[in-house]
């Protein structure tokens, strides 16, 4: 999945809706791959559990005690980046299931 289908697939997640005809448009005002507050409120919005394992070199995400086993990222060379783009991986997981949690 490119970065720009993972961002809209977490954007229908999250209940950002809206057609993005652009190739920038969508990440120009929402890019939680590259901006931490738009992560963490994706994070929030979604009760999604981030747990940035330091030691382990690795952020892993999980949703009511559930592990996404592919949506382990490693840290290097960026632990930011590689927490941003789990989160971001997990709220597209969540949008192409329909175990969507309801956000209203």
């Amino acid at each position: 999945m490119t970065d720009r289908e993972l961002l809209e697939a977490a954007a229908k997640a999250a209940g950002i809706v809206g057609e993005y005809g652009g190739l920038h448009d969508l990440e120009e005002w929402w890019n939680p791959l590259a901006d931490d507050a738009d992560a963490l409120r994706l994070a929030v919005k979604l009760g999604l559990h981030v747990d940035v394992q330091k030691m382990a070199g690795c952020t892993v995400v999980f949703l009511g005690g559930t592990f996404f086993d592919d949506q382990l990222e490693w840290h290097d060379p960026d632990a930011g980046a590689a927490t941003r783009r789990a989160i971001v991986r997990a709220a597209a997981k969540l949008a192409s299931s329909d175990n969507l949690p309801n956000i209203a």
